[in-house]
């Protein structure tokens, strides 16, 4: 049997009955045990809960997911609105743009396979470069320009090539060699050369050509013939010394001057023939001093006329315009007619060169129309375009030249006639006259046509029309 003595003052003993009994405790027993006092330790309070109810957990962080998910949705939305916008406003993001919103792969651009509806990917593919007419190809593979290697050039090749400039077979002149180095690698002939396909595709690229010897290719015979010493002030030009200078007649009268670089092709200005764009109304003279000398000399007629379609009448911006004779001037036949050369990519024309402007005119006075030829030299566009002189009206497609020693009493009366200059041996084409006010007292520069600045649109209505027979 167990037995539980507890003590008021002390914890409580349990014992068991057969364990043996101890003596009682005497008072100074009791006195000398160590005393002990219980102590209950205070509850602690209660903690606070922080915690939020499990459904409500839930519901924050469904909120959260959703803005968050709204977020990306709208990022993703804005990325899409800013690729679509590029791609609309640049469609050939791989490729190049053909003109007219077609898109084609850039190794498609000059391999001598029309894909562009209009053409445009075969266009532009072959150039004559400087002065001394290096042949220059584009490249689709290497993607640049490079010169042609003359090693197994041919007259063939040559014809083929200045079709593709825009110029008709039967007015090719000849290809020639200049020894040149190509830091930018050549294109070489094939040996398997076919004559029916474009020349684009009768060409592979090569690092070396035997003797560094490259094509010049001359497309028809151009800037030749003129004796360049001559006077500068205003005179009377003499027979054959202009011989790409025309007189463009309406209902036989003179409109107009041009210039000739082609046996089929003529520039002028565009507004000559802004308000008589009928090619029936118009018959060229050629070769000529005084408009009376059309009795002895023949009349060609016009097939085509093609005025520049940005041309502005209020600006004159894009003032150019080309003619297309019914059939090629003689230019065999007689040294007072032959071409003006188109100025080549490349050609070095500064501020100040010195040139050349003819043009049927008479004297204050009166008098019959006569050519007359007079020295100027060109102004740096800057310079045109001051407050004194043109105000800011002087654009990148004109050029502004001034006469060296203008004769008061001369005074001009046609417009699309030629500005030229000597360069290398070599008469070129730099403008076409499209404004002056030489004869209203305020003796401000003429403005001209940059031929140079259209030669890529000149080009190609050649390659249009010569393609169209």
């Amino acid at each position: 049997m167990t037995t539980n003595t507890c003590l008021d003052s002390g914890p409580c003993l349990i014992r068991d009955d057969d364990e043996r009994k101890l003596p009682p405790l005497s008072r100074s027993d009791v006195l000398n045990m160590p005393q002990y006092i219980h102590h209950l330790a205070p509850k602690p309070p209660p903690e606070i809960s922080h915690s939020v109810p499990k459904n409500k957990n839930v519901k924050q962080r469904c909120v959260k997911f959703t803005v968050a998910a709204v977020i990306s949705l709208l990022l993703l939305l804005l990325l899409a609105g800013i690729l679509l916008a590029y791609y609309f406003s640049s469609p050939c993001l791989h490729g190049m743009q053909c003109g007219d919103g077609e898109c084609v792969w850039e190794s498609q651009w000059c391999d001598g396979v029309t894909d562009c509806t209009a053409g445009q990917d075969e266009a532009n593919c072959v150039r004559l470069h400087g002065s001394t007419f290096l042949l220059h190809i584009y490249s689709t593979q290497s993607r640049n320009w490079r010169t042609v290697c003359s090693h197994g050039w041919t007259e063939q090749q040559g014809r083929a090539s200045c079709q593709n400039i825009g110029y008709s077979r039967d007015t090719y002149f000849k290809s020639g060699q200049q020894k040149t180095d190509s830091d930018d690698g050549f294109l070489l002939v094939k040996s398997d050369f076919n004559p029916e396909a474009s020349i684009l595709q009768q060409l592979v690229l090569s690092d070396t050509c035997p003797n560094n010897s490259a094509v010049t290719l001359r497309c028809t015979d151009c800037g030749s013939g003129v004796n360049s010493s001559r006077a500068s002030g205003g005179q009377l030009a003499s027979v054959g010394a202009w011989p790409w200078q025309v007189s463009l007649q309406v209902a036989g009268s003179h409109r107009c001057g041009g210039a000739v670089i082609s046996p089929y092709w003529i520039v002028t200005a565009a507004h000559c023939v802004d308000r008589a764009s009928s090619p029936g109304d118009w018959i060229v003279y050629a070769g000529i001093l005084d408009p009376l000398e059309t009795l002895f000399n023949p009349a060609y007629s016009v097939s085509h006329i093609i005025a520049h379609e940005g041309y502005n009448s209020l600006t004159r911006r894009n003032d150019i315009a080309l003619i297309r004779l019914s059939k090629p001037l003689d230019i065999t036949a007689s040294s007072n007619i032959g071409p003006v050369c188109l100025p080549n990519v490349g050609l070095n024309i500064t501020d100040h060169q010195k040139g050349w402007i003819t043009h049927f005119g008479g004297t204050v006075s009166g008098g019959s129309l006569y050519l007359m030829e007079t020295q100027v030299s060109l102004i740096d566009t800057a310079d045109c375009n001051n407050s004194i002189t043109y105000n800011g009206r002087i654009s990148q497609d004109m050029l502004c030249a001034r006469e060296m020693d203008a004769v008061a009493d001369m005074c001009r009366t046609d417009s699309g006639g030629p500005l030229v200059s000597l360069k290398d041996g070599v008469w070129w084409l730099l403008g076409d006259n499209i404004w002056g006010e030489h004869c209203t007292g305020q003796e401000r520069p003429d403005v001209y046509g940059n031929v140079t600045y259209f030669l890529d649109w000149i080009h190609h209505q050649m390659r249009v029309k010569t393609k169209e027979g």
